[in-house]
């Protein structure tokens, strides 16, 4: 048993309720102003490359300047990483991307600067780029999370599923569920060709189940796979059941090796009220049905939803497709730059 440090009386009442509070506050703070100096230093780098582009335009200084203006920053301050000529370049574009001081403050300022270089290099539409912006700051996704989601478009696939959530739940529930669902869902990481079979696509899900719920998307948890209701004393068995926390409700997904059909929809219907009989609680939200095939008829799929009360989805799934294609821009890559940088001896602009 260790001793008490002398000099040090023992703690009165409520000191150590009072001790929590204190260290909470104080990593807050910690947090806080860590998240200031970054948004110092991407507006810092905002304005350079404002100041560049500017200077450019207005009195014509050609590409050359940006390696002269590279070498008398670092000679200047030895101390501060970012001044290679790649970043300054990276600084250029990035106030290119975003003339609108205002983003950047708001925005793309709250985000490391590598993760601004992800959205910089990746995407073009300044609009999508905004987008996964905003959803890396509200997920707190870390850049290679980022790069993941943008390679495999995840937000564009997002509320894409043909679902019947307007009719059959209330607002603003039904906007929420539809996000919470996409169209296709990639199923690359499970290395299986497109001849795999429901019962070994299933099993594989549940092997990488942590990679499955990345596709899956924020706000689900993983509750089991076959899972057994009885009913009547007849056993069934429900192929994957999730828990989705923000939505306060059940989800029951159905894998079908094949095309489509109507009659899928019944049998879901069926596991969706077992679960609302069985497992659902009182304080939760009418259970969920994602029907996921290999392909569908749009407007079958359309038609079969129709008449159903009960919220369900069909999407499709795909076990392998390629990355689309990196943008090709006249910009250096992130490695680049990140071996200009370690060749300075200082750390990656990732890690600003």
């Amino acid at each position: 048993m260790s001793e008490k440090p002398a000099g040090l009386i023992d703690p009165p009442a409520g000191y150590a309720d009072w001790l929590v509070d204190l260290k909470g506050r104080i990593h807050i703070a910690q947090q806080r102003a860590t998240l200031a100096v970054n948004r110092e230093l991407v507006l810092l780098y905002w304005q350079i490359g404002r100041d560049i582009l500017q200077r450019q335009a207005e009195q014509g200084w050609g590409a050359k300047v940006i390696e002269r203006l590279a070498q008398d920053l670092r000679a200047a301050f030895p101390e501060m990483r970012g001044f290679s000529r790649a970043n300054l370049m990276y600084m250029r574009a990035f106030a290119q991307a975003w003339p609108d001081a205002e983003i950047v403050q708001q925005a793309v300022g709250q985000l490391p600067w590598g993760h601004n270089l992800v959205l910089l290099t990746q995407l073009k539409d300044p609009a999508l780029r905004l987008a996964y912006a905003q959803s890396a700051i509200a997920h707190g996704w870390s850049r290679n999370v980022l790069n993941i989601h943008i390679e495999t478009r995840r937000l564009e696939r997002s509320g894409q599923a043909i679902t019947n959530f307007e009719a059959s739940l209330p607002k603003p529930q039904s906007d929420l569920a539809l996000e919470s669902l996409k169209d296709p869902y990639r199923f690359d990481f499970l290395g299986l060709s497109d001849e795999a079979h429901e019962r070994e696509i299933e099993g594989a899900l549940v092997k990488h189940v942590t990679e499955f719920l990345l596709e899956l998307g924020a706000g689900f948890a993983f509750v089991g796979r076959q899972v057994m209701l009885d009913v009547g004393g007849d056993e069934f068995f429900i192929d994957l059941l999730f828990y989705h926390l923000k939505l306060r409700c059940y989800l029951v997904i159905e894998l079908k090796g094949g095309k489509f059909k109507p009659e899928h929809l019944g049998q879901l219907g069926f596991y969706l009220t077992a679960v609302d009989r069985q497992i659902k609680s009182e304080q939760d939200n009418p259970t969920i049905g994602l029907l996921l095939c290999k392909t569908k008829n749009k407007v079958v799929a359309e038609y079969a939803l129709g008449d159903k009360s009960q919220p369900m989805g069909v999407a499709e799934y795909k076990l392998l497709e390629s990355l689309p294609a990196e943008l090709q821009t006249s910009l250096p890559s992130i490695e680049q730059i990140e071996r200009e940088l370690a060749g300075d001896g200082h750390s990656p602009p990732g890690d600003a």
